[in-house]
């Protein structure tokens, strides 16, 4: 790892552990609640404890600024759900053009299992090595989905999270399998730092007892979108993950230090 490399992944985390808020869900899903105004969200979300926001490229004027000294990553592609295929990701932009709009670091989504799987290692592969020549993190969003998988296997993710370390990730971002013990497999499938995706919210309790279970697993922390950006009160719910990814504290402990 260079010492570029090193230096921003130190801007999107903390001590190794990460708190991010990806919002570049305004391709897929257009302008829904959280993103419309999305200045108040990224600075509330900041304030509470995110180490780092992720929006595609041509939002980052309205991220610089709001960001309360956190760290920026660069979404580099993107699908809609009112297209033919939600699944099948299109490249969005390029390390230099990440690097022209600010960012500390670059993140890329891959479905492993999917019919798009080969088009996408392809674009991972490049990506990375292009990131490598500038000092550049990159963050895998390596998911298993497929016509032939399912979501929350341990086996399927820790296939996942395999592939992107070996496609040359700095980072990698997956699902979770729903309880700690079987997170394991996953964790361990990778040398690389592990972060659980949030998807639809499904209640703070809930979504912060995977956070825990993550962690205890040998997890890294969190790239957590909907389940923070869309939440009544942004700023504290963000604080209640950071608690746990970075104070190890409980999930209801997390949840009645930060009053929710």
């Amino acid at each position: 790892m260079t010492p570029g490399i090193t230096a921003r992944l130190q801007r999107i985390g903390t001590d190794g552990r990460y708190v991010v808020v990806p919002m570049d869900h305004g391709i897929t899903l257009g302008a829904v609640k959280g993103l419309k105004d999305i200045e108040s969200t990224i600075d509330a979300v900041t304030r509470g404890g995110a180490d780092s926001v992720l929006t595609q490229k041509g939002i980052a004027r309205r991220v610089h600024g709001n960001k309360n000294g956190a760290g920026y990553i660069a979404h580099m592609n993107g699908s809609t759900v009112i297209g033919p295929d939600a699944n099948d990701k299109r490249t969005t932009g390029s390390v230099e053009a990440a690097l022209r709009a600010g960012a500390d670091a670059v993140s890329f989504h891959i479905n492993v299992g999917s019919e798009y799987e080969r088009e996408q290692i392809e674009a991972l592969g490049r990506l990375t090595d292009e990131a490598a020549e500038y000092g550049l993190p990159v963050l895998a969003m390596a998911y298993a989905r497929g016509p032939d998988v399912e979501g929350d296997d341990p086996e399927a993710l820790g296939h996942a999270v395999r592939l992107a370390e070996e496609l040359g990730a700095d980072l990698i971002k997956t699902g979770y399998s729903g309880d700690a013990e079987s997170f394991e497999h996953v964790c361990e499938s990778t040398s690389r730092p592990v972060l659980i995706a949030g998807g639809s919210p499904d209640g703070d309790l809930e979504s912060l007892r995977a956070v825990r279970g993550a962690m205890d697993a040998g997890g890294a922390g969190v790239s957590m979108g909907r389940t923070i950006f869309q939440h009544d009160d942004p700023e504290r719910i963000a604080r209640a993950v950071a608690l746990v990814v970075h104070e190890d504290f409980s999930a209801v402990e997390a949840l009645e230090r930060a009053e929710l």
